[in-house]
């Protein structure tokens, strides 16, 4: 086993900033209409509680916002608005607020017939720029309508999704998506110049040539985008097994190597220089259908990725909240290595724990003392401590032990609450496994995944001495722990004793 030991002399004030609960992503928006997926919603609402919420398809059809018509030989436009307030009342309804992601193109509207996914979304430019500003226009004017200009201009809106992929946008033309960034921008600000408007929601191929290219463009326009977006993906080439891919982890350093270009490339245009940044999509594999998502291992190294997200970047999107997804068609399985933080039926995956830990610790003000590869420790307003510490095995290639000395009140003594997930205490894909992998769960069976899903928590009390107080944190290999350090009152009663 590997030790850290961490004294009060290595103990420092320094920034950290933790935006693990900015926003969280989705399938295409339609799948808000389904009970299973509300279901699942709320459920991580109410144990991490993000902010705003983006998916795809918010113009595709099965949205029903987009229809031509024939009326005395003349093609007329009308927009249906039913399923969309369906879907943002539902957002409201669990505290979030839509990040709108602009796209995809409307069959009657579109310029060709190139889709994405098995729900066919359409990745072609529209046919008539006039009618998707007018509609992109119309959609804020009936926003505004429904839930107040006020709030809607809190909104951030993103033009399109990973143009520089020719799957998502025909060709990767990028003379194409300028025009079409251009065209939604101003059809936006025509609406209210206040709403802030981004992208270009690069991935992977050629970002930083995108980016740069993209501040290019604008340059010469004169336009002015209020965000720049990318996404944030950290596996290699996949290999296929049956309805399944597997893809190796990328070290952690190799990422955020990355995503400085994007932050260097924006800052060499002086006009632009401090531009937020929003990732808005990251994960680990960016397929659907990896096993690594429902891992242990893909738990710890999420852990490492949100104590560093926030150094260049302003706020990130995981991707995705739930497992209700449809992107290569329905799963075949309860476990199928979806996106989603839960599985079906509300099972929470390891990385589940990771994002609760990590929104407690943003929830309650503190100050950050320790952020290293293993580690993010701060000390709270009340006296208290909370850390994460958390072990990517590939990384480390061992068990550790993390042992802490923090300066601490006199005579005082505390309470030490930890809260493990590991292979071995939060594991349901092993029970899902050992009861024959069900692929539809039983109530029964259900119930014991739930019951396997959680952290285990330990106890213990201690004392001060010389000002200072001690505990040990083990963390197994894919490990990650929560652990608190809380001053206690004794308030004991006269008389009553209990074996320990």
């Amino acid at each position: 086993m590997k030790s850290i030991s961490i004294t009060p002399s290595q103990l420092y004030e320094q920034p950290f900033r933790n935006h693990a609960r900015f926003c969280v992503g989705t399938g295409r928006m339609g799948l808000a209409l389904t009970k299973e997926y509300l279901d699942e919603l709320r459920f991580v609402q109410d144990n991490i509680g993000f902010r705003y919420i983006r998916g795809h398809g918010l113009f595709c059809d099965d949205m029903a916002m987009y229809h031509e018509y024939e009326e005395n030989g003349e093609t007329k436009v009308e927009y249906n608005y039913t399923y969309l307030d369906r879907v943002l009342d539902a957002y409201r309804k669990v505290n979030l607020a839509p990040f709108l992601e602009l796209g995809f193109m409307p069959e009657q509207m579109a310029s060709g017939s190139q889709t994405v996914f098995y729900w066919k979304g359409n990745t072609t430019p529209p046919a008539d720029y006039d009618k998707w500003a007018d509609m992109v226009t119309a959609l804020f004017l009936h926003l505004f309508d429904r839930y107040g200009r006020e709030e809607v201009i809190t909104w951030p809106v993103e033009v399109w999704n990973e143009p520089n992929l020719p799957g998502f946008w025909e060709n990767a033309d990028m003379e194409e998506y300028f025009h079409l960034f251009e065209v939604t921008f101003r059809a936006v600000k025509r609406a209210d110049d206040r709403i802030r408007v981004g992208g270009p929601a690069v991935c992977g191929v050629r970002d930083e040539f995108w980016i740069r290219s993209f501040l290019e463009f604008c340059r010469k326009e004169g336009l002015h985008p209020d965000f720049v977006t990318r996404h944030h993906y950290t596996t290699g080439n996949p290999e296929p097994d049956g309805h399944y891919a597997y893809q190796e982890l990328r070290p952690h350093d190799e990422g955020f190597a990355n995503l400085k270009t994007s932050r260097e490339a924006i800052d060499d245009f002086p006009e632009f220089a401090g531009m937020d940044i929003y990732i808005t999509e990251f994960s680990t594999s960016y397929i659907p259908n990896n096993p690594l998502h429902d891992s242990n291992e893909n738990a710890a190294y999420e852990a490492g990725q949100l104590s560093r997200l926030g150094e260049v970047n302003e706020g990130y999107s995981y991707w995705t909240f739930g497992d209700v997804f449809e992107e290569k068609g329905v799963p075949f399985s309860e476990f199928h290595g979806g996106f989603g933080l839960v599985a079906a039926g509300c099972v929470p995956k390891p990385t589940f724990w990771t994002f609760k830990f990590y929104s407690d610790l943003e929830r309650y003000d503190g100050t950050c003392l320790i952020r290293d590869r293993n580690l993010v420790l701060e000390k709270k307003t009340d006296g208290s401590y909370m850390g994460i510490a958390w072990n990517w095995g590939k990384e480390t290639g061992d068990d550790i032990l993390i042992d802490l000395t923090l300066p601490a009140g006199t005579g005082r003594e505390y309470a030490i609450l930890t809260e493990t997930v590991d292979p071995a205490v939060t594991n349901p894909v092993k029970t899902w496994h050992d009861l024959g992998e069900p692929r539809t769960p039983d109530e029964a069976q259900l119930a014991l995944i739930k019951e396997s899903a959680g952290p285990r928590l330990s106890t213990q009390r201690t004392s001060c001495e010389g000002g200072e107080v001690s505990l040990q944190v083990p963390v197994a290999k894919d490990g990650v722990v929560r652990f608190r350090l809380l001053p206690i009152r004794d308030e004991h009663d006269r008389g009553y004793r209990i074996t320990i």
